[in-house]
């Protein structure tokens, strides 16, 4: 069926609108916390909120700054996530590798299916006995709970995101590099990651997401200020008989800040290591 040129312009015009029409909504939270963050505390406790903001003001980020400790907890976010990310990386690349090419064994098998189990349980079921185990190992207050937990939870979807991208690459090429001469870890170093830098980036980015927005883990691990991370630290601006929005809003918005930045500079990789995987061949 063929459709003229006015209407093909007609509908793209309607597609364009309607995509438009989803990010602007999509940007709404954003949006709010942003005019939130900048509107003098009399205009946020008003009984008719609105976007307008008649007198902008930075004092809200001026106390998150400097008269609290916002800035220890987004360098110890910062220091667990990243850690997260290279070990959960790590440990999906050999795994995802070993789930790609030798799944004819029976242990990898069983290995892959129960790391697909272990997805479909709630974190919040883990709470007590994780936290009676890093009790035991004498990790609660230490960043190595946190990244011991996080990693755990990341490493399976890790690892099949890596497996999905190692199923596309043909077998030819890690036989030539044995005719050369070259150990399997030397394939997966030098001749499969160079190629798959895509899928290492959108697998990075998920685990590094993961641990930076966890809040549950991080809230019931961590009890000195000194360790806290970034997501439990902007609640304490909740306090018991009030709460301080304007502060809260502008910690929220730096917190997201970093994302945003990370998201603008590295989507086109995003996107590609995300679809990698979609077909084979």
């Amino acid at each position: 069926m063929l459709i003229s040129k006015r209407k093909r312009q007609l509908l793209t015009v309607i597609t364009y609108v309607v995509l438009a029409g989803f990010a602007v909504y999509c940007m709404l939270p954003f949006l709010w916390m942003l005019v939130t963050s900048i509107k003098p505390t009399d205009q946020i406790r008003t009984l008719h909120p609105t976007f307008l903001v008649r007198k902008m003001t930075f004092a809200h980020f001026d106390n998150v700054l400097n008269n609290s400790a916002f800035l220890t907890f987004f360098k110890n976010s910062l220091l667990v996530a990243s850690i997260t990310t290279v070990i959960s990386l790590l440990i999906s690349i050999f795994a995802g590798y070993s789930l790609s090419r030798y799944l004819r064994f029976k242990g990898v098998r069983l290995f892959g299916v129960a790391m697909m189990l272990s997805q479909m349980i709630p974190g919040v079921l883990l709470l007590i006995p994780l936290y009676l185990t890093m009790k035991q190992l004498s990790l609660i207050n230490t960043y190595g709970s946190l990244i011991l937990a996080y990693t755990t939870f990341a490493v399976p979807l890790c690892t099949f995101m890596m497996k999905g991208f190692f199923d596309t690459i043909p077998s030819e090429m890690e036989e030539s590099a044995e005719l050369d001469g070259c150990s399997t870890v030397g394939i997966i170093f030098k001749i499969l990651l160079p190629v798959s830098l895509p899928s290492l980036i959108s697998t990075s980015l998920f685990a590094f997401l993961n641990a930076w927005n966890e809040y549950m883990f991080g809230f019931v691990f961590i009890n000195d200020e000194a360790h806290r991370t970034l997501t439990p630290g902007v609640s304490l601006f909740k306090g018991l008989y009030q709460t301080d929005w304007g502060s809260m809003m502008a910690a929220s918005v730096l917190s997201v800040l970093p994302i945003v930045v990370i998201f603008v500079f590295l989507q086109r990789y995003l996107v590609e290591g995300m679809t990698a995987g979609a077909v084979k061949g």
